[in-house]
């Protein structure tokens, strides 16, 4: 057992005893919305994970402590710090453990932190990946890197829309990560359900998916998949609509000068201000239907 790492008794004991687990990431919550509606999505998200006969795995850093698994009021801790908690990538999970910090995860510390903890999926929104202009500036989620190496499957809405899409599909094949698209032959653009860009293999059911994972990591073919699940149609914004915010977003971040980390806070509440709100209650409910489909791929995973 790592030695910073605490394993939620719920959590720990799904896992002991071959319970489907889901890992749930933390930045959503410090820097993806303001209080209170930050805390009570964390917990709608949560109970949508156990209404789906599954165990939530917050994940998250509290007071230097790697947290798998959170109570109410360490979300609610999480929350109520909101920007000034530290927004924790790979490079940084060292610095906020030794010096006894709040971290909230990315992605990318997410996956690292579910597999210490030998958790196999895991749902979030959408990915990070290649930013726009990345020709230039070299902006480069590490998510992606990530996924390259870590062995935990990662159910997402597809990337983020703020980010270039076809060279994200690039790079992923690059590291020789499956994209996997749920009932879709297309990649989904985080807020719509398709983009033109492809997805690697088109799976119809989670058992599908579930016996995909366990022949890929049985083989011993290290790193993530991706489970790319389109928003629910309902749900779904307008392409004109997300795109001409998006590019105004991005065209404001670059006169800024807003880069790195803080870029993709930045353009996700820009992008919800110019679509009025739509775009963050739509957030909400592909979140929500990726803690579902994690739910039922995980159940499947037990028993293969």
């Amino acid at each position: 057992m790592n030695q910073y790492l605490d394993i939620h008794p719920d959590v720990a004991e799904a896992l002991a005893n071959n319970k489907p687990v889901v890992a749930l990431e933390s930045t959503i919550i410090s820097h993806g919305m303001p209080w209170p509606e930050n805390a009570e999505t964390a917990k709608l998200v949560e109970q949508t994970v156990r209404d789906s006969g599954a165990t939530p795995a917050t994940i998250a850093i509290i007071n230097g402590r790697l947290k798998v698994g959170l109570s109410g009021e360490e979300i609610d801790v999480l929350a109520k710090a909101g920007m000034s908690v530290t927004k924790c990538s790979r490079r940084d999970l060292p610095f906020v453990v030794a010096n006894k910090q709040l971290g909230a995860t990315t992605v990318a510390a997410t996956m690292i932190i579910a597999d210490m903890a030998g958790i196999k999926v895991f749902a979030t929104g959408g990915i990070g990946g290649v930013h726009r202009g990345a020709q230039q500036t070299f902006d480069i989620s590490a998510d992606l890197q990530e996924l390259g190496r870590t062995n935990v499957a990662v159910v997402c809405a597809g990337a983020k829309s703020i980010l270039d899409l076809g060279l994200t599909r690039e790079y992923l094949e690059t590291l020789g990560v499956p994209v996997l698209g749920y009932q879709t032959d297309s990649l989904p653009a985080f807020y719509t359900r398709e983009s033109e860009h492809s997805i690697d293999y088109r799976q119809d059911s989670p058992e599908e998916i579930a016996q995909f994972l366990a022949a890929k990591w049985q083989m011993g073919l290290n790193g993530g998949v991706v489970i790319a699940n389109p928003i629910p149609e309902e749900y779904a914004m307008d392409s004109d609509k997300i795109k001409n915010a998006v590019e105004q977003a991005v065209k404001e971040a670059a006169e800024q000068n807003i880069a790195g980390k803080e870029s993709t806070p930045f353009l996700l509440a820009r992008v919800a201000e110019l679509t009025g709100g739509d775009s963050l209650a739509s957030n909400i409910q592909l979140v929500l239907n990726n803690a579902r489909l994690g739910s039922a791929v995980a159940a499947q995973y037990c028993n293969v």
